[in-house]
């Protein structure tokens, strides 16, 4: 048996796009990676993120968020930053692989939105390409 892969996904606040990667790998491919998220700050869980995750069958409510200082004492295979902050501001993981993966931010294209559906389609979609990724991570570990 394979060991599983330790994989961190960071962004900035870790409420919104690290919650939803971590969220789809433990549906995905919980059998060969073992997921964390964080962020450089912590924002509190999306709602919004929470909801649209819900709606595709994945249940991220019971994730909460954190920074990297009060992850588990794991060494991380990789760590893929979700966002330029994250990346430009990686902390230093020993013998962790850094990759960038960046994806849109849907509170901040959706912050002068009015419309709860159409900022509801942003936090899907950006769900869905998250998705994608996940479904093939392993192009890149």
């Amino acid at each position: 048996m394979q060991k599983k892969l330790n994989i961190l996904f960071l962004c900035t606040g870790n409420s919104c796009r690290s919650q939803m990667a971590e969220g789809w790998c433990h549906v995905l491919k919980a059998e060969s990676i073992e997921a964390y998220s964080a962020g450089i700050k912590k924002h509190g869980m999306n709602p919004r993120a929470i909801q649209v995750m819900s709606e595709a069958g994945v249940d991220i409510s019971k994730q909460y968020s954190k920074t990297t200082a009060e992850l588990p004492a794991v060494k991380f295979d990789f760590v893929f930053t979700v966002c330029g902050d994250a990346h430009e501001n990686c902390p230093f993981f020993p013998g962790g692989k850094v990759i960038h993966v960046g994806f849109d931010d849907p509170p901040k294209l959706t912050q002068k939105m009015q419309n709860e559906e159409q900022i509801l389609e942003v936090y899907r979609r950006v769900r869905d390409e998250i998705k994608a990724f996940i479904l093939e991570i392993e192009k890149y570990c």
